[in-house]
């Protein structure tokens, strides 16, 4: 059994606060007897502001965030799924790419987000990831971590069943879906997919999410959630706007018994081309 933490952020334009808010929070889950911190997408910055955003994105390894979160998790030995950050990448543009820290503060894994969100939605809203950020090209399990082997993806990811397919076939035990879902989407989608991927691959789902009014004046549907392999939601934290940290329990000795249940996953047969 393995007792998990999860932060539902409300990140803000200040890298600097918000690094500070997730340092307390890697402290406040260590004092709670949590093996794991689970953070959204998005942890470090969160503007919408392209220009004003883009001076403070930085590579990989001059990113204060990602250095003092580190630290945080060697001081206090505790693992950290940082969810995302904005990261410059190589060739210019920027990666939206997830981090999983063990308990010395070293990076164990790293994954950028695949499936980048562009849209048009009716309340007027209008998403364009791609035009600054560059999509990831490939699929990232990490062994050894508190809940299992884990599996990593990123938000608009979670549309993509062949991806969390991929994941389980790979070995997941538990698979991550950090997020700043909007507040339409959410309300329509979240709950339904995040519980129909856990059930499709039977393991475990951990969400956790941005949540509430943010400072570049956007709002996030918050309910970070954990689901277990059978679709059962074992923490749902709400859509409250301030920022907070919850616990979980996971068992992974539930997969193998709902796999034995429903062994759709062993059942799997390759699909002939239409």
């Amino acid at each position: 059994m393995a007792r998990v933490a999860l932060y539902q952020a409300r990140t803000g334009i200040d890298p600097v606060e918000n690094a500070r808010s997730l340092v307390a929070a890697v402290g406040e889950a260590a004092a709670g007897g949590a093996a794991m911190l689970f953070t959204p997408e998005m942890s470090g910055l969160l503007d919408s502001d392209r220009e004003r955003a883009g001076a403070k994105i930085v590579a990989e390894e001059q990113d204060t965030t990602l250095a003092a979160v580190r630290e945080a998790a060697a001081r206090h030995g505790l693992w950290v799924s940082l969810g995302s950050l904005a990261v410059q990448a190589a060739d210019g543009r920027f990666a939206n790419r997830g981090f999983v820290i063990d308990g010395g503060g070293e990076v164990r894994g790293r994954y950028d987000k695949i499936h980048l969100f562009d849209v048009d939605l009716p309340n007027g809203e209008r998403w364009r990831e791609s035009a600054a950020y560059r999509p990831g090209e490939a699929a990232t399990i990490v062994p050894g971590t508190p809940v299992g082997t884990l599996g990593m993806t990123i938000c608009y990811d979670l549309r993509f069943p062949a991806l969390f397919e991929r994941l389980a076939e790979a070995g997941a035990d538990t698979i991550i879906v950090p997020a700043a879902f909007t507040v339409p989407t959410g309300t329509a989608h979240w709950h339904i997919l995040l519980r129909a991927r856990a059930i499709e691959a039977g393991l475990f789902v951990i969400a956790a999410a941005q949540g509430g009014r943010h400072e570049d004046g956007r709002a996030t549907f918050g309910h970070s959630l954990v689901i277990d392999p059978w679709g059962e939601v074992l923490l749902d934290m709400g859509d409250s706007d301030a920022p907070r940290l919850a616990f979980a329990e996971i068992d992974l000795s539930r997969i193998a018994e709902v796999r034995g249940r429903v062994p759709a996953l062993a059942h799997r047969r390759p699909i002939p081309a239409i």
